[in-house]
């Protein structure tokens, strides 16, 4: 399965097998396995309800390395059940700032998986300029840069970097927002937020907390299709 995402070259490429009446995942990056992942779960759900293969009635639940995580349809939303994740304050490890290009920050926190540093602006995370090498050297899966959002459709705004997981910048991070959510709910007074991640490809985010879960809202699109074929040495 390493091998096999090291070749997809993706932020994440999800594995679903069948066992008994369970569905169990796993996710892998390109160099390391994963212990949480949203698009990931979101894909599972969408290809298993596109192929006939689960019930749209009925909500999936996935066994994973996170525990059980279900999925669910609302409308035209496919709805994701994660644990919430809290941050808590730290300083900032040596390094962290200055790979971000970055004097200071609002707040620097740490969750079970990452680093959240808030900046006091969206321009200031649209226009981080990161060292990949240096930002590699810190010892976490990933690093949330946060702010709130200008316009105002949107709560807040996001960048997710994981180089130390072969993932220079991700383009849409569930499991980054089951912490994002929980720090926004607090600091904007509410439990129900619109996130826009600011990756170059670009990724929306409804989201509702409540108590020790996060809901993520999202869609998703098959763009293709294939057979994974055997490898053969080359010659």
């Amino acid at each position: 399965m390493q091998d096999v995402a090291a070749e997809m070259n993706a932020g994440a490429t999800v594995f679903m097998r069948s066992v008994g009446a369970e569905i169990h995942l796993r996710w892998f990056s390109p160099t390391v396995e994963l212990d949480l992942c949203g698009h990931g779960t979101l894909a599972a759900a969408h290809v298993l309800w596109a192929a006939g293969d689960a019930d749209t009635a009925q909500p999936i639940t996935f066994q994973t390395r996170a525990g059980a995580l279900t999925a669910f349809r609302d409308a035209d939303r496919i709805v994701l059940d994660f644990p919430a994740l809290v941050d808590h304050a730290v300083e900032p490890p040596h390094g962290l700032l200055a790979a971000l290009g970055l004097g200071g920050a609002q707040h620097v926190g740490r969750s079970r998986f990452d680093y959240l540093v808030e900046v006091d602006a969206e321009q200031a995370v649209r226009d981080l300029r990161v060292d990949q090498s240096m930002l590699a050297r810190i010892e976490t899966r990933g690093v949330i840069v946060t702010s709130r959002a200008t316009g105002p459709d949107i709560d807040f705004v996001s960048r997710f970097f994981a180089p130390a997981a072969g993932i220079a910048e991700d383009h849409a991070t569930g499991s980054a927002h089951c912490c994002l959510g929980v720090f926004w709910s607090k600091r904007l007074g509410k439990t129900r937020l619109v996130a826009r991640q600011l990756s170059p490809r670009g990724g929306l985010f409804f989201i509702e907390v409540a108590g020790d879960r996060v809901r993520l809202g999202g869609n998703a699109v098959i763009v293709s299709e294939g057979r994974l074929l055997a490898s053969a040495q080359s010659v």
